[in-house]
C-alpha cells in the first residue's frame, strides 16, 4: 500500500486493489468525481471505458471491470467514452506522492521520457533493468511503459487534432508516434474513429482552430475537487522573475505567463486564474491555459510541467480530511478548502532561485539568460541553464550547486529519488537545510516536507507541505 493511502484517514474510502471493487462500483453508481483519475471502469457489453463520474446510465455490476490506468483498459480492448472523455481526467494523485519505483516511473512517463529515450532510457534513470520496470508496472497497473506512453500519445493527438489546424501527418509525429500507420491504428483503437472524424467531432466546431501550435494551443488543465487559486497566483506573482515570468490582471482574474525550456524547443505558457466559488461549490474543474510551442512534440512535457507547477493532480479530499481533523488546522482548512502546494515548471531553475532569491535570479537572467527568438511582451528570456551558470559563476554555493546540477550529481527531474536528491543537496557546500527543504517541496514535489525548526505533529503526515501552506496563508508563518 502506498503512503498516499494511510490506514488512519478518517472517512476515506480506500480503493486498494481489486478487493475493493464494491467500493469502486459505489463510486461509479454515485458518479463520484473525487475518484476521476484514481481508477477507470469499463463495460463489457459496450466495449467502452469511462471515468467514475461518467453521466451515462450506470451499467450493471456484473458487466463492469475496473482498471488502474486508461492504458490497461485500452490494452484489454476497450475504447474511450466519447461522453465523459476519460483521457482528460486529472492524473492520479498517487504518482506524485509515491517515492517507489512505480511512482517515479509514472512521473517520468508523464514527462515524456519513454517517447524520447525509450524503455531502456526510463529503466536507466530508475536504476533498474528494462525487464524489472516492465514487470513492476504491468503487475501493479496492468500496463507496461510502452502502453502507458501510448495512451498519453493518444491524448496529445486528440488535443492537437481538435485545437489546431496542423495536417494530420504532422500531428502523428508531433504526438510521439513513430509512423502515420501507428498513429492511425492507435486513434482507431482508443477512440473508435479515424483522426479526421475525431477532428470533425471536436466540441465548439464553429471555433476557429489555430493554424499551428506556434499560434497557441488552448487547453483545459483539469483538477479534482476545489482549487484555491488565489494563494497560488499570489505566490507566483511575488516570485515572478522579470523576463521569464509575469502576472497580469487583478486578483481573481489574473494570468500567469512564463517561458519554458523544453526537450525539442522552447515554449510560452499562459494560465488563467479562476475565482474561488466557495466550499463544496463544484467537485472539480480546470484552469484555462494556452501554450505556444516552437516544436509541437513538446506538448505533453509542457502540459505536465504546468500541472506540477500548479499542483493539479493533488487529491484535496484526502489532504483536507487529514489536516481538517487537527484542532489547529481545522479552521484554516475550512477557510481555504483545496489549498495546493505549488511545484516547479523547471526543477533546476527552482533550485537556483531558492538559493539566490528573486532579485539575484533576475540579474542572472539579464546576464546569462538565453534570449527568445521571438519575445512575447515582457517575456524575453529563458532562465539560464545550470551548465551556463556553473561556467559563468563558478565560485561559492551558487557555483557548487549549478555544477552539481550540470554534471548530474544532483538530480531533480520528475522521477528523481527524493531521499537521494536531498542527500546530494546536503553535500553542496553552503546549502542550508531550509533551502534544501524548499527545493524538496517545490522542485521534487514532496507533499510531506518539514523544514528545520519546531517539530511538526505526526498527525499532519503525509501532508506537512500542505499544512505549512495553510499556516503561511493564515499569516502564522513567513
Amino acid at each position: 500500500m502506498s503512503d498516499f493511502r494511510q490506514p488512519g484517514l478518517p472517512g476515506r474510502r480506500r480503493l486498494d486493489g481489486m478487493k475493493d471493487e464494491d467500493s469502486r462500483y459505489e463510486a461509479v453508481r454515485s458518479r463520484d468525481a473525487r475518484f476521476d483519475g484514481a481508477f477507470f471502469f469499463a463495460v463489457e457489453t459496450t466495449g467502452i471505458y469511462c471515468r467514475p463520474s461518467c453521466p451515462a446510465v450506470t451499467p450493471k455490476r456484473h458487466n463492469v471491470r475496473f482498471f488502474a490506468t486508461a492504458a490497461a483498459a485500452q490494452g484489454s480492448g476497450f475504447r474511450a467514452c466519447r461522453r465523459c472523455r476519460p483521457d482528460a481526467v486529472p492524473g492520479s494523485a498517487e504518482w506524485n506522492v509515491r517515492a517507489d519505483v512505480v511512482g517515479r516511473a509514472m512521473r517520468m512517463i508523464a514527462d515524456g521520457v519513454v517517447d524520447r529515450e525509450g524503455v531502456a532510457g526510463l529503466a536507466a534513470r530508475l536504476g533498474y533493468s528494462a525487464r524489472q520496470v516492465q514487470r513492476q508496472l504491468t503487475g501493479e497497473l496492468g500496463a507496461g511503459p510502452v502502453a502507458l506512453a501510448r495512451a498519453q500519445r493518444a491524448h496529445a493527438a486528440r488535443v492537437l487534432l481538435q485545437t489546431t489546424g496542423l495536417p494530420v501527418t504532422e500531428i502523428a509525429f508531433a504526438s510521439g508516434f513513430a509512423s502515420v500507420r501507428q498513429f492511425n491504428d492507435t486513434v482507431r483503437a482508443v477512440y473508435a474513429t479515424t483522426p479526421s472524424e475525431l477532428r470533425a467531432s471536436a466540441p465548439h466546431r464553429g471555433r476557429a482552430r489555430t493554424a499551428a501550435p506556434s499560434a497557441g494551443i488552448p487547453l483545459r488543465l483539469a483538477h479534482r475537487g476545489p482549487y484555491r487559486a488565489e494563494p497560488v497566483f499570489d505566490l507566483l506573482e511575488r516570485e515572478a522573475v522579470p523576463g521569464v515570468e509575469d502576472v497580469s490582471g487583478t486578483p481573481g482574474t489574473r494570468t500567469y505567463r512564463r517561458t519554458l525550456r523544453l526537450p525539442y524547443g522552447t515554449g510560452i505558457a499562459a494560465v488563467d486564474e479562476r475565482p474561488h466559488t466557495g466550499p463544496g461549490a463544484h467537485p472539480g474543474g480546470w484552469l484555462d491555459a494556452r501554450v505556444h510551442l516552437t516544436d509541437p512534440r513538446d506538448l505533453t512535457t509542457a502540459v505536465q510541467r504546468l500541472r506540477r507547477l500548479f499542483d493539479l493532480d493533488a487529491d484535496p479530499y484526502a489532504v483536507d480530511e487529514r489536516l481538517g481533523a487537527d484542532a489547529r488546522l481545522a479552521p484554516l482548512v475550512a477557510a481555504r478548502p483545496g489549498l495546493r502546494s505549488p511545484g516547479a515548471a523547471d526543477p533546476d531553475e527552482l533550485a537556483v532561485r531558492a538559493l539566490v532569491g528573486r532579485d539575484e535570479a533576475a540579474e542572472l537572467v539579464r546576464r546569462y539568460g538565453k534570449r527568445l527568438d521571438a519575445p512575447c511582451g515582457t517575456l524575453t528570456h529563458l532562465f539560464p541553464e545550470a551548465a551556463v551558470l556553473a561556467g559563468a559563476e563558478p565560485d561559492g554555493t551558487l557555483g557548487a550547486l549549478t555544477a552539481a546540477l550540470a554534471d548530474g550529481t544532483v538530480r531533480l527531474g520528475p522521477g528523481a529519488d527524493r531521499d537521494e536528491a536531498e542527500a546530494a543537496l546536503a553535500a553542496v557546500p553552503g546549502l542550508d537545510a531550509r533551502t534544501i527543504a524548499e527545493i524538496r517541496t517545490r522542485a521534487l514535489g514532496d507533499p510531506d516536507v518539514a523544514p528545520p525548526g519546531p517539530g511538526l505533529p505526526e498527525s499532519w503526515r503525509p501532508w506537512r507541505s500542505y499544512a505549512l501552506n495553510h499556516l503561511r496563508a493564515a499569516g502564522e508563518l513567513e
